[in-house]
């Protein structure tokens, strides 16, 4: 999902100790995807409760979650409001993807392999209304700020970053830096040893740290000159121009100064057209026809009143209700992951105190 940045971005590594003490907004519906993706059984069947309700992403939320505060770090939970029309086909394409990955896993697992059955099983993951929803009761009730925004959540999540009131946003998608993230925070709870898909092949996944300016200094760019080489590549908000990857879109953008300055020269003299990538850019040029809405969905998103991002005490009531009551969670390991959520407010209380006596 989003655009592939990876190449170009300058990323250096990281780790939960660098974060003690920091605020950091969360793509919600990105990281909720992740477990849904990643917290499985062997067989590649989602955690489910007695009534074959999905709980993958209840787990992610409180164990999860309960690592990043045992480290000291301070999370924000942004969650996704109504999706931007022109998101719609974005959706519509995801929804196909997840049918065609089902027929898959069906296909894999009469074959005996399992291996890809796994795999495709991961790509069956869907997040419904009614999960997100689960997910901000829970993430409530263990105190955990949740913002709810008007649009994209990374949009929000980047302007509580570039206003100061986090630290960071953590996402897997890069198009946190196009909606004006400084800083983005990736593989935060993905960390260790992961599989590549496909290989027997498996490589440490450590976190990593991204910053818009020096991003954007590397590549010789304005923030506005990556959006226009997003809209060339395709967003969620658009297909792209095929044939144009991020490095070739950043070239032209980059030769042009900008796409309409390069558009109204192509348009105007076809023939101009010297190479494969600006010949594709004309006769695709209907891929980028709304790059004005675009842009603005990058540069000028709407944005929440202001969320109170102030950590409360967890109601371990009401967390033990929902996942040991209403799904099946061991009360055991749920109190357990509460007993670190309550010793990360102490350590924060006494850090305060030392503060105040400094």
């Amino acid at each position: 999902m989003g655009i592939d940045l990876g190449d170009v971005v300058v990323k250096h590594p990281t780790e939960l100790a660098a974060l003690r003490g920091k605020r950091v907004a969360f793509d919600a519906w990105n990281i909720l995807y992740q477990f849904l993706s990643n917290i499985r059984q062997p067989d590649g069947t989602p955690l489910k409760d007695r009534r074959g309700r999905t709980t993958s992403h209840l787990a992610g939320c409180l164990y999860r979650t309960a690592n990043l505060v045992e480290a000291g770090v301070k999370p924000v939970f942004v969650f996704d409001g109504e999706p931007h029309p022109l998101k719609r086909e974005t959706l519509a394409a995801r929804s196909l993807r997840r049918e065609q990955a089902e027929q898959e896993l069906e296909e894999a697992r009469a074959a005996g392999d399992d291996e890809k059955a796994y795999s495709k099983a991961q790509q069956t993951s869907k997040l419904t209304s009614d999960m997100a929803e689960q997910a901000k009761a829970l993430l409530r009730a263990l105190g955990v700020p949740v913002v709810e925004a008007p649009r994209d959540g990374e949009a929000e999540a980047a302007h509580l970053c570039a206003t100061g009131r986090v630290d960071a946003v953590c996402s897997q998608d890069f198009d946190s830096l196009l909606f004006g993230a400084p800083v983005l925070l990736r593989n935060l709870t993905l960390s260790g040893r992961r599989k590549l898909p496909g290989k027997q092949v498996w490589v440490e996944v450590r976190p990593e740290e991204v910053r818009l300016d020096e991003s954007l200094d590397a590549a010789d760019l304005t923030r506005e000159q990556l959006v226009d080489a997003a809209l060339l590549v395709g967003t969620d908000f658009n297909p792209g121009i095929k044939g144009i990857g991020p490095k070739k879109a950043l070239a032209l953008v980059r030769k042009h100064g900008a796409l309409d300055a390069l558009l109204a020269r192509l348009e105007a003299d076809p023939s101009s057209a010297a190479s494969a990538v600006e010949r594709a850019l004309l006769e695709q040029r209907d891929a980028v026809a709304d790059r004005e809405e675009i842009r603005r969905i990058f540069l000028e998103a709407p944005h929440a009143a202001d969320a109170d991002l102030a950590a409360g005490k967890p109601d371990e009531a009401a967390v033990r209700r929902i996942m040991v009551e209403e799904h099946d969670f061991s009360r055991e390991r749920v109190d357990g992951a509460l007993k670190r959520f309550q010793a990360a407010q102490d350590a924060g209380k006494q850090q305060s105190l030392f503060d105040f006596g400094a």
